[in-house]
């Protein structure tokens, strides 16, 4: 089964407005055999934006990234329970396809992991795999020229990609992902391995991207957080259960200036890690 249709794309964008939502959670809980990582999550993520999970280690915040894109599947032990719906169709339905859903909702991980092939076949992968029947080349460029990495690389599409910086690879991994048309963008520490210029260059490349794309990160960075994303979650950690819970999700202007919990308040701030 197909699962829903992608969002229109937006040429321009009023970051107060009411978007639609293109995640809908309700009560989402993770566990891992009998533990819970992160419980009843509720929140709505919107197209066309940047939304920022933070929050301290053993929060759930990456482990509730990868239920957005059912890529918990893999780990044997993983349930999700709750609803989660993407484009209003229960994402976890018996009928979804969940290659189709990574199809649409791409994934960026911590650390560069381009395949060991050329800077064209790591691009190529996906497209190939999925039959797409669109010009090969074209493919490839319109993706590293997203991705904000074609002229840098124009020259040495033949190279292995291994021969790329650290920053270089990532962009090259976001353009992987890109190439597949997908409609959301996911984005676990995708900043965590990188030097600050290499950074810099990321975080303009997100901005570029929101216009076309829904991208949902996860950052320890509190700047980056604050620089980058619309709206931003702040999880905690149960000191007694140890179950990563939602504190507070706002406009990130809201939750870095003004936020409602103390709790956020301390870690924004500094005050507690």
């Amino acid at each position: 089964m197909v699962i829903g249709q992608p969002a229109v794309r937006s040429a321009k964008r009023s970051p107060r407005a009411r978007r639609e939502a293109i995640f809908h959670l309700e009560e989402v809980t993770v566990s891992y055999g009998e533990k819970a990582a992160v419980r009843d999550v509720s929140l709505d993520i919107a197209v066309n934006e940047i939304t920022a999970l933070i929050g301290p280690s053993g929060c759930g915040k990456s482990t509730l990234i990868r239920c957005l894109n059912r890529m918990n599947d893999l780990i044997p032990s993983a349930r999700v329970d709750g609803k989660v719906l993407y484009h209003q169709q229960d994402l976890y339905g018996p009928d979804v396809d969940a290659v189709e859903v990574r199809k649409r909702i791409g994934m960026v991980f911590q650390k560069p992991n381009p395949f060991p092939k050329s800077i064209y076949d790591n691009i190529a992968f996906g497209p190939r795999v999925l039959g797409m029947k669109d010009d090969m080349d074209e493919i490839v460029e319109r993706a590293l020229q997203r991705a904000a990495v074609w002229d840098e690389v124009k020259d040495r599409l033949k190279s292995n990609a291994f021969g790329m910086s650290g920053g270089q690879q990532q962009r090259l991994c976001i353009a992987r992902a890109l190439a597949v048309e997908p409609d959301v963008i996911l984005m676990d520490e995708p900043c965590s391995a990188l030097d600050p210029i290499s950074t810099g260059k990321i975080e303009d490349l997100m901005l570029q991207l929101r216009e076309e794309y829904s991208i949902v990160i996860v950052t320890h960075n509190m700047q980056q957080a604050a620089r980058v994303s619309d709206r931003t979650a702040f999880f905690t950690v149960d000191p007694e259960d140890r179950i990563g819970r939602l504190v507070e999700y706002d406009e990130t202007e809201t939750v870095f200036t003004n936020p409602g919990d103390p709790r956020t308040e301390a870690y924004v701030t500094g005050k507690v890690g």
